[in-house]
This record gives structure tokens, C-alpha cells and sequence, in this order.
């Protein structure tokens, strides 16, 4: 097997999943990488709390139109 299939099976993942790091990571320093990752995370909490304001807007809507 090659090196790819064996570093995919001993840490339990797809080897495409392991060509799509290369391909997103690939010529990236270490600070580039650790930025990128810093900013999805930011874009996942900003994500979450979208979610929760449109949640909470839906529900104060609901009441509004109940009130009526």
C-alpha cells in the first residue's frame, strides 16, 4: 500500500480526506495555517449566534401575531 493508504487507515480517515488537506494546506506556513483555522472558528461562532438571533426573531414574530 502506499503511503497515503497506510497514514489513512492508522489514523482512521478517507484518503480523499487526506488529498483535500494537501490541497487546502499544501505551500501554507504554519502562521497562515493557524490563522485560517482561527478564522473558521470565528466564522462558526458568528454562524451559531446568526442562527440563534434569526430563532429568537421567528419566535418573537410568532407572539406578535398571537397578540393580534
Amino acid at each position: 500500500m502506499g503511503e497515503t493508504a497506510d497514514l489513512a487507515r492508522k489514523h482512521g480517515i478517507s484518503e480523499a480526506t487526506i488529498y483535500n488537506w494537501k490541497d487546502k494546506f499544501c505551500g501554507m506556513d504554519v502562521s497562515e495555517a493557524k490563522r485560517l483555522k482561527a478564522l473558521e472558528e470565528e466564522s462558526a461562532k458568528l454562524k451559531k449566534l446568526l442562527a440563534e438571533q434569526m430563532l429568537d426573531a421567528a419566535a418573537l414574530r410568532e407572539l406578535l401575531s398571537k397578540k393580534r
